[in-house]
C-alpha cells in the first residue's frame, strides 16, 4: 500500500482548479473563465490540462481590484 505525502495548498507549486477555488474562496467557473484569457499570468498546462500556478494566482489577486 502507497503512502501518498499530502502537501499543504499554501506551499504547492501549481493547484488544480478545485483547490484554486477553495484557497481563494472564488469560483470554479470564474477560475476557469480566467485561465482561458489570452496570455493568463497564472495557468500552467499539463497536456490538456489546466493548473493554477500558485504564487502567480496570489499576486493576480493582490494586484486586482474587480476580477
Amino acid at each position: 500500500m502507497e503512502n501518498k505525502v499530502r502537501v499543504p495548498i499554501h506551499l504547492k507549486l501549481t493547484l488544480t482548479i478545485k483547490e484554486a477555488a477553495e484557497y481563494s474562496n472564488i469560483g470554479i467557473n470564474k477560475i476557469d473563465t480566467l485561465l482561458k484569457q489570452p496570455n493568463c499570468p497564472f495557468v500552467l498546462f499539463v497536456g490538456i490540462r489546466k493548473l493554477v500556478k500558485r504564487r502567480e494566482f496570489e499576486e493576480y489577486i493582490r494586484r486586482e481590484l474587480i476580477i
